[in-house]
This record gives structure tokens, sequence and C-alpha cells, in this order.
């Protein structure tokens, strides 16, 4: 047997394979290359338990699970849309699945490595090699990630790219999405375009997609995924994009459609079947909402890939079915949840949204009123953010619908509507949640036609010469409104017309003093905790130590080296 060519004494690896024989001979064969730690899990599931709370060097995996709803597949999917593998980590999918759409869903899926049993050993060992060695010579790019220099790291990807130095195609994919994250979609979308010229692969060109989205080219967007999936129909991420484009132009309806379509050809994603139960639950199906939530909260609660506010949402559906019991286990699996991550703030926040609907299921309206006024108190706190707006709103809508009237209740529609409402979507999204008692959603549309007065009166104003008077205009309105679109026009405005306003310096400091007073800008909706854009590679940030062989100067490719490029167009 060829040993491999590096030192992995110090390595671990996982091996998932529901065949005993098959993971023994694995096992086996790794320990043989001098792997010091070996662990194994017989199921997609037990292995993901393992990927969330451990870090492996290597993961060797099978594809298909005859017992098990989750494929390997699966698995690498859901762990890298939700950051659970660090970019040094080795993915291997080693099965007897030989077709080409799984070869070029593996590939998609930025896979390490495809082989086929039966295998040889020294097969195996040459792609670990060739793995290791493509992540060793791309380290420099890998740390400037994990240490947050995103500039130092596009800037390495672009030379890389530029100069077809190896792996440049990967380096591409790198680059791209760091431009995504430095707000630069226009360059980014320049990239994937010259990678799509170069090698026509399907994530360059959803990468053009995606850059079009961030860049407010939504109906650009739309066009190119209708493109590429009349190409290949079965590409899920591309569903993924498409459901997030026609939740920014407020299609919902069209929305709910392609969720079904990406969780149908997954259905053991946990992000997906999430994204599905929530986009049900804000087109208004409280039965198929329960029953999609419900199967979110069974499928991953334990998970780190779950989002507590679908316990929240479970909880509002079993309100309005009068499950009083069901309603109990969402506070519940919401107080354990809270326990494990104690003193998480929005954990806390959704717990007592959930409590308050205990109170109101139980008619101790007077303490459920309580709790609510109490939340009013903070819509204009820095923390309380578009999730909290749609949380209260709901419950408001609740005591309303059942009667308990509070002459407060309109005042805080009107000041949560100004402060969120800046297009469509975010009020739609807000008045789906009031869909309890619709006369808020119809103050919350009223807001959003205020909002969008003030914007436009300032750039009538801008129009006719007087920018100085614009930004105060959009300033003072900014301040009582609290609405990041009124602020973020202000700093546009004043970035555009620095010269020709007046007392620009301190109108500047009034922004930025504005900006942190309202926390992070929300430009669109999203249904749920939004981690990593369908589509994307997950950017993992946070220094970790690097393999012993990522550690040697001396590394030298083997002659295989240049292939991944060719054969995994992925990580």
């Amino acid at each position: 047997m060829a040993a491999i060519d590096y030192d992995l004494s110090t390595c671990n690896a996982l091996v998932v394979d529901g065949n005993p024989t098959s993971r023994s001979i694995l096992v086996s064969q790794l320990r043989d290359f001098g792997v010091a730690s070996v662990s194994q899990a017989a199921r997609a599931v037990d292995a993901r338990r393992q990927l969330e709370f451990r870090t492996f060097d290597f993961v060797l995996c099978e594809q298909h699970f005859p017992t098990d709803a989750m494929s390997g597949q699966d698995l690498l999917d859901d762990l890298r849309r939700n950051q659970l593998l660090p970019f040094s980590t080795v993915f291997i999918m080693i099965t007897a699945e030989a077709t080409y759409s799984k070869v070029a869903e593996a590939a998609e899926s930025a896979l390490d490595g495809y082989m086929l049993k039966p295998h040889k050993a020294t097969h195996l060992s040459e792609r670990l090699a060739a793995a290791r060695t493509r992540k060793a010579a791309l380290q420099e790019i890998f740390t400037a990630v994990e240490e947050e220099r995103f500039e130092d790291a596009a800037a390495l990807c672009l030379e890389r790219f530029e100069t077809r130095a190896p792996f440049w195609l990967y380096a591409a994919r790198v680059g791209a999405e760091l431009l995504l994250r430095l707000s630069r979609p226009q360059e980014a979308q320049t990239l994937y375009k010259a990678v799509v010229t170069a090698k026509t692969l399907p994530w360059a060109k959803l990468g053009v997609a995606r850059a079009q989205l961030d860049a407010g080219q939504i109906n650009q967007a739309t066009t190119a995924l209708e493109k590429l999936l009349g190409e290949d129909a079965n590409y899920a991420d591309a569903y993924d994009v498409m459901g997030r484009a026609q939740f920014e132009l407020g299609r919902f309806d069209k929305a709910l459609e392609t969720y079904k379509m990406a969780a149908s050809l997954t259905p053991a994603s946990i992000s997906r079947v999430q994204n599905l139960a929530m986009m049900t639950y804000y087109s208004g199906d409280t039965v198929a909402a329960e029953g999609l939530l419900d199967k979110t909260v069974r499928l991953g609660l334990d998970s780190k890939m779950f989002d507590a506010q679908t316990l929240v949402m479970l909880a509002f559906t079993r309100l309005t079915t009068g499950d009083r019991k069901g309603l109990q286990r969402c506070h519940d699996d919401l107080l354990r949840l809270l326990d494990r991550d104690d003193g998480n703030p929005r954990l806390q926040r959704l717990a007592d949204v959930v409590a308050a609907l205990n109170l109101i299921q139980q008619h101790q309206f007077a303490k459920a009123v309580d709790t609510v006024r109490a939340m009013t108190g903070t819509v204009r706190e820095t923390s309380f953010d578009f999730e909290s707006a749609g949380n209260l709103i709901a419950l408001m809508a609740q005591l309303s619908h059942k009667a308990v009237q509070l002459n407060e209740l309109e005042e805080t529609i009107d000041v949560i509507g100004r402060r969120f409402c800046s297009n469509r979507s975010l009020t739609e999204l807000l008045a789906a949640s009031a869909s309890a008692y619709p006369p808020y959603a119809d103050r919350l549309r009223a807001a959003q036609a205020q909002v969008l007065e003030y914007a436009e009166t300032a750039m009538a104003l801008s129009l006719k010469g007087d920018p100085t008077h614009a930004v105060k205009n959009l300033i003072l309105h900014g301040r009582d409104t609290l609405n990041p679109r009124l602020i973020d026009n202000a700093y546009q405005l004043l970035q555009k017309h620095s010269a020709k306003v007046n007392s620009a310096t301190e109108l500047i400091d009034m922004v930025q003093q504005l900006k942190a007073r309202c926390g992070s800008i929300v430009n669109r909706g999203s249904p749920g905790e939004q981690k990593r854009q369908a589509g994307g590679l997950v950017l993992r940030t946070g220094k970790r130590v690097a393999p012993a062989y990522m550690k040697s100067a001396e590394i030298t490719p083997p002659a295989e080296a240049a292939a991944p490029d060719l054969l995994v167009p992925g990580i």
C-alpha cells in the first residue's frame, strides 16, 4: 500500500457509511495512512450531530443510506449552507452512485472529491493528497478570511484568477463571494461573468444572478435564474435564489411555489423545509404552515441549522387552532434552547413572545397586556430589530382580534411602520404578521406611503439644486422615524454632493449617530434568520489552528494537483 507523502499523525477523520464492512475498510485505510484519530457514524444524521460540535480534517462520506432519509449530498449541502465546515476540512464522497447528475450535484456542492466503490487505497491516498495540496496552496487566502481581512483575501483571489495560477477557478469563486460580502456586487458580477466566459459553470451563472440581486437589479436576476433553471430544472440553489428574488418583489405566492420546489428536491434539508414552512406561514395557510413548521422542529430542533423563530411561528399557528398543549411544547422547547445558550438576547425575546401567547391562550389577558406593553416600550431602542417588529405586531393583532383594545396599540403600529416599512417586501412581510387584525395591515401600508413621501420630497429638493435642505429634511424625518432608508438616503446625498452641502462635516456626524441608533440597516425582507446565501460559499471566520500539513513550507504538489479545477469546480 502506498504511503501518503505528508505527516497525518496530528489529523483526525470521520467516516460516514451505513455498511459496517465498507466503514471498517475506510477506517483501516485511514489508519494505515497514519491518521491519528478516526471516528465513525452509521447514519448521515449522526454524522451531522458530530460535525456540528467537532472539527475534522477529513470526512469520508457515503452518498446513499438505505434506512436514512438524509443522503450524503443532503448532509454536505446543509453543512456548507450553515457554516459548519471550516475551509481546511477535506470532504470526499465515496459511493457506488456513478451517474452524471450525481457527480454534477456533488461538484456544485463544493466537494473535494468523488470516489466510486470499490476503490483502491492508493487512489484514496492520491485524492486526499490532492485536496490537501490545494487547501495548502490557498492557505494565505484562508488565513485572511478567517482573520476577517476580507479586502486582502479578495485581492489575493483576484490576483490568482488573473494570472491563472493553480486553482484559479476556486479562487475566483471565493473572491466573488468576498466582493459580495464587501458590498461590491458590480465587481462580483464582473468576476462571475469572466468565469462563465472562461468555463461555463452553473455556480458562476448563479453567482451572476446573486450579484445582480444584491445590486438591486431584481428583474435582470430573475431573467438569469429562469434561464439557468431552464438548463437544469433540478438546481436546488437556483430555486433558493429565485425564491429570494420573488420574495423581495413582494410576490409571496410565486416565492411559495419556488420554495416548494427547492424543498421537494432536498426533502431532508432543514434550511429548505424551514424556508418553505415560514413562507407558508406568511401566505396565511395556517393548517399547512403548522404541519411544515412542526416537521422542521422534529427534523432540526437539536441542530445548529435550526432557526428558533420557527418555534414562534408554530406557537402562533397553535394559538389559532386552539392547541394548548402544542403551544406549551413550543414554550418548553424555547426554554431548553435558552438553557443551552444562556444570556442569548434573541432567544430571550423569542421566549417572551411565546410566553405572552401562552397567557392569551389561557385567557390571562391582563398579564398578556402587561407583557405586550413592556415590549411596546422598546420599539425605538437600537436592539428592537425587524424580527422583533414582526413578532410584536402579530402579538398586538392577536389581542385586538380577541377584542382586547388598547388605545396605544395603533400608535405603536404607526411607529413601527414608519421605522421599518422602507419598501414593499418589508411592508408586506409586516402586514402578513398582522393578518389576525387587518386594520393594522392597512396602517402599515399607510406608513410606507408616508416614508416614500418623505424620500420623494427630499429627492425633489435635491433635483432643484438644494441638496443642503434635502439632507436636512431627511435627517429630520430620520430622527423622528428611525427609518434606515431615510438615513441612508441622507448619507448617499452627502457623499454625492458634499461640496455643495453647507456644514457637510457636521451633517455627516449627525447621520452616523442616527445610523448607530437605528442598528443594522434592513433593506430586504427574508423569512427567518438567513445564514449562507444559496449558491454561495461559506466564508467561515474565526481563527482555527491549521493542520500540520498546511504548516509546512516544503509542500510539493503531486502531479494531479491541477486536476480538481477540472473534476470538481467547487470547494
